[in-house]
């Protein structure tokens, strides 16, 4: 009987997700390049890159801005590099490039934000981009940026289309994406009059005024999930946000099994406030909703099959539009309970590093949770 009571569970919460209004698994918020032959005066912009040992990108994310057209500004804040990102960016001869050697990170900082915080203060210009180093852009994406921003939005921020090239890449990439929109759900965070607020770090635009109004970098400085805190810092304000999905922007860093694991267990514990029993409902919730499902597969009842059949037809439904979206084979759709079994043990072990003190390593560096 437990197994019935078990299959109803998991298929009645994938029942909500598919009909909830605002369909977080849908792909709809989406933001590309056009192509045009018009160009912008782009002097009203600056772009703050906050870079630490990027010698690999650096030279590639610096030639996709150059491509984008001329008059903006670029203040690229060392963040204590190792390595020759310094020389390669000094190397490639940008108009209006400006780098900072940045100090060491004052206690009670992330690196990253530190980082901006003394980028911000070279910034004359109305509007501000915040850009990770390994971040490409495509042609013309500024520029649609800039338009999208003229039909009243303050805050703009993209999900830069992660790499997809390895195995461990393709496997847990597209899932992270389909996650971070379950508790982010972009049309949500797009509704003034929502609590929601959503963010992605790699790129944001906004208004200058507005980082200081909101009380700047500072007001954030032991924020782990920075981006979406200012996000919702923005919002609070009762500013105008824009989050979405791009093929524009695409993220240059490679990953494998043990990057991505740390990428994960850096912020996931976090993100459930440090609260054990947050974790323990968000397990059973994975497991009644991800392997539930194809244990009553097996369970020899057949009510249990049938309504494990269903939901996991719905399961792959909402997952789909996302493999779809980047380009991948919807066969993949298939993987999703054991990449969410992954995620969780991600998520555990974000939280056993938070009670041993000793934090996730990114980086080279030890992030505790503050």
């Amino acid at each position: 009987m437990i197994w019935i009571y078990l299959s109803i569970a998991g298929f009645a919460a994938w029942l909500v997700l598919l009909l909830l209004p605002w369909q977080p698994w849908r792909t709809r918020e989406v933001l590309d390049s056009v192509p045009t032959s018009a160009k912008r005066d782009l002097s009203i912009l600056t772009i703050l890159v906050p870079a630490r040992n990027e010698e690999n990108v650096i030279e590639t994310t610096l030639a996709g801005l150059k491509a984008q057209g001329e008059g903006f500004k670029v203040v690229l804040v060392d963040d204590c590099s190792s390595d020759n990102t310094l020389k390669r960016a000094r190397n490639m001869g940008m108009p209006g490039l400006k780098i900072l050697k940045g100090t060491p990170t004052p206690p009670g900082w992330s690196g990253k934000l530190w980082a901006l915080e003394q980028g911000i203060r070279h910034v004359h210009t109305p509007l501000v981009m915040l850009l990770d180093a390994d971040i490409f852009l495509m042609p013309g994406i500024i520029n649609a940026l800039l338009t999208k921003m003229e039909t009243g939005i303050d805050f703009i921020s993209l999900m830069a289309s992660l790499r997809m090239v390895t195995f461990w890449e393709k496997l847990l990439m597209p899932p992270f994406i389909y996650f971070f929109k379950l508790l982010y759900p972009f049309s949500l965070s797009n509704r003034p009059s929502s609590r929601v607020a959503a963010a992605a770090g790699g790129c944001i635009l906004t208004k200058t005024k507005i980082i200081k109004h909101t009380g700047g970098f500072e007001s954030l400085k032991n924020e782990l999930i920075d981006d979406c805190s200012l996000a919702k810092r923005v919002k609070d304000h009762s500013y105008k946000t824009w989050m979405g999905l791009t093929h524009s922007i695409v993220s240059l860093r490679a990953y494998d099994f043990a990057s991505i694991w740390n990428m994960v267990a850096r912020t996931a514990f976090t993100q459930l406030d440090h609260s054990l029993a947050y974790l323990l409902l968000v397990s059973a919730a994975m497991i009644i909703m991800f392997c539930i499902p194809l244990l009553d597969l097996f369970s020899g009842s057949s009510i249990s099959a049938y309504l494990s059949g269903i939901t996991i037809v719905i399961m792959i439904t909402t997952y789909i539009p996302t493999l779809s979206f980047y380009r991948l084979s919807k066969l993949r759709a298939i993987t999703l309970p054991l990449c969410a079994i992954l995620y969780l043990a991600m998520t555990w072990s974000s939280a056993i590093s938070f009670w041993k003190g000793t934090g996730a390593y990114w980086k080279g560096r030890r992030y505790l949770s503050l």
